[in-house]
């Protein structure tokens, strides 16, 4: 009778421990509103991905069952160490660097499932107001640029060369300030020019410290900028989830290109705090101007051979690596049903 009532005990501990666990393995998946929790790092926080900040404003992310934490990278090399290390679910990026982590032999590579913008997003700021901006006036100066092997460089210098300029020779290009902090250095220092995203761009216009004179976005032409990007096990664990944040940025998308600069403003307004909400209308209009988000988030293999082009073009990558293996369009297929 003993031995009965000893092992019922037992039985019942181990039921007990058992469902603990399981309640412990279900709070890591879901929140108490029974969303799941992605985290999502991006390569900077930027009015240039405003269909995203719209998808988080407007509530798509939990119309999704997702509960998205949002982490600013500061930089596609941090975003995707972040990736590879488990520290984000999902990156946000130019997709040159899942292109080199491919390069370099990794198992777990990163793989982009939707495209967001196809222009380059910074302009050119000078210091002094400039009447008939010509490329040719940067021949002698010196320009703030970004990291080597970044697309904001590359792009930078892909314009250059399209325009009869060594990037080495006939300027000089600072690549030693950090992501983010050109503009800062920009009003500090005495270079001539800065290439900047936006809020910056404006804000160096609005505190009297610079005049944008050129759009890389427009001079370069349609190029596919920045892209979602995950891992492999990723997909293969959590499909479901890669189509509803797919879905999410879908409706963030058509909300952009269907509202006028004003009302995306009045929405991500929140995201922007710092910036007046006419400042912000005010930019999205001038990305609004130069086509900078798709119709759809489909990365085509057209848009991915141009990337390569440029990487290679660039001295950044020696092979093109095969596009099945580096992008899938089935989620942005669907999401655009």
């Amino acid at each position: 009778m003993k031995m009965k009532k000893l092992t019922r005990k037992l039985l019942c501990l181990t039921l007990c421990a058992v469902l603990a666990l399981c309640a412990l393995a279900s709070c890591g998946k879901k929140d108490s509103g029974g969303l799941t929790p992605v985290t999502l790092n991006e390569v900077a926080h930027s009015i240039f991905y405003a269909p995203q900040y719209v998808a988080i404003e407007n509530g798509y992310f939990e119309e999704e069952g997702i509960d998205l934490t949002l982490v600013n990278g500061a930089g596609a090399d941090k975003v995707m160490t972040a990736l590879i290390s488990g520290d984000a679910d999902i990156g946000f990026m130019g997709s040159e660097a899942s292109i080199y982590v491919y390069a370099q032999g990794s198992e777990d590579y990163g793989v982009n499932f939707a495209q967001l913008t196809q222009r380059a997003g910074n302009f050119l700021v000078a210091r002094e107001a400039v009447s008939d901006f010509s490329w040719e006036d940067l021949k002698g100066r010196t320009v703030l640029g970004g990291r080597a092997g970044g697309m904001p460089q590359m792009v930078f210098e892909y314009i250059l060369k399209k325009n009869g300029i060594d990037p080495k020779t006939d300027l000089n290009i600072d690549q030693s300030i950090d992501f983010g902090l050109t503009a800062a250095a920009f009003m500090e220092g005495d270079a001539d020019y800065t290439v900047e995203f936006e809020p910056f761009a404006t804000s160096l216009e609005l505190e009297g410290a610079g005049t944008v004179v050129a759009s890389l976005g427009v001079e370069s032409g349609y190029v596919p900028y920045t892209a979602y990007c995950a891992k492999q096990s990723y997909f293969e664990e959590h499909p479901d989830i890669i189509q509803g944040f797919t879905n999410a940025i879908q409706k963030g998308l058509e909300y952009v290109n269907s509202h006028t600069a004003e009302e995306i403003a009045a929405v991500i307004h929140p995201q922007f705090e710092e910036t007046e909400e006419s400042t912000i209308a005010v930019i999205v209009d001038r990305y609004l101007a130069q086509d900078t988000w798709k119709e759809d988030l489909i990365f085509s293999e057209e848009s991915f051979d141009l990337l390569q082009d440029i990487l290679m073009e660039a001295g950044e990558l020696e092979e093109k690596v095969p596009y099945d293996q580096l992008v899938i369009t089935d989620y942005a297929e669907q999401a655009a049903e």
